[in-house]
């Protein structure tokens, strides 16, 4: 395999789910930051960062669990557990990504480049904190929702609280189908000591599971009223909630590969909402 094909998939560029999932609450923070259509230079900057920081996200994942998942069927074909891509150069390639998000951030107000730091930290923790951690799910959604934030900081110049409240939505919904995807990893992950929050809640997962959609739901309900959203945005809900009914379906048996499929049917409920947004403020 040539060398450029081996850092695709270490980036994960071959698999779009996870650029998906992070792009969905940035445009969502960005077209109810701006009321609308968002500045051109700020929709390309946070458009590249999504791209960018997702990729940077999956080389330093892959770095941290680079003996894990040696153990692990699914993963352990990955480029620097299977040594076609070292360790060294992994990290090269992450901290280039890494400079080169800063530098397009650093086209945005001062603001921005303070809350910027916070994400680099949130998306380099994540990976190491299934190692001391039952919640690491709880990271990945702080670093997939700080776009959020950033985004309000970049369009309007502060962050109001409602922001805030959108924020802990996408955090809930991060746990909802992050813990739908290590389901999937579940007896690999017991036997080599990865924790997550599958194997927290054990067999009381699609319960929490459901618990949190429900939390998440009820935030973007809260949410919609701070910004004073109307019927399309709710609209919006109800398919997101019909959504995440039809994924309760699918793991309603724990079986791997329907676990897999809600996970990556996800953003879905991530394009609905935005649909909401995008015909609700243009109305």
């Amino acid at each position: 395999m040539s060398q450029w094909r081996l850092y695709i998939q270490l980036m994960r560029l071959d698999k779009p789910i996870g650029i998906l999932l992070l792009l969905w609450p940035t445009l969502w923070g960005l077209w109810i930051a701006a009321d609308g259509f968002p500045p051109s230079v700020v929709l390309l900057v946070f458009l590249a960062g999504v791209v960018l920081m997702r990729s940077a996200g999956c080389i330093i994942n892959d770095y941290a669990d680079r003996e894990v998942d040696r153990h692990v069927r699914r993963t352990i074909n990955r480029p620097i557990t299977s040594g076609a891509i070292s360790a060294k150069h992994a990290l090269i390639m992450f901290l280039l990504l890494v400079l080169i998000s800063f530098g397009l951030v650093l086209l945005m107000n001062q603001l921005v480049i303070q809350l910027s730091f916070g994400a680099i930290v949130l998306a380099t923790l994540y990976p190491f904190m299934k190692r001391y951690t039952d919640l690491p799910q709880l990271f990945l959604g702080a670093a997939f929702g700080w776009a959020i934030p950033m985004a309000f900081a970049a369009v309007t110049g502060s962050v109001p609280m409602t922001a805030w409240i959108l924020f802990l939505a996408t955090l809930c919904w991060a746990v909802v189908y992050d813990t739908m995807y290590a389901m999937v990893d579940r007896e690999d992950d017991l036997k080599v000591g990865v924790r997550s929050t599958a194997i927290l809640f054990g067999s009381w997962d699609r319960f929490m599971i459901g618990l949190f959609q429900l939390i998440m739901l009820g935030l973007l309900v809260l949410a919609g009223d701070g910004f004073e959203l109307g019927g399309y945005y709710n609209s919006g809900l109800l398919t997101a909630a019909a959504l995440a009914g039809y994924h309760q379906w699918l793991i309603r048996n724990r079986e791997p590969q329907r676990c897999f499929q809600a996970f990556l049917h996800n953003h879905w409920i991530g394009l609905a909402v935005f649909v909401g947004i995008v015909v609700d403020v243009s109305a």
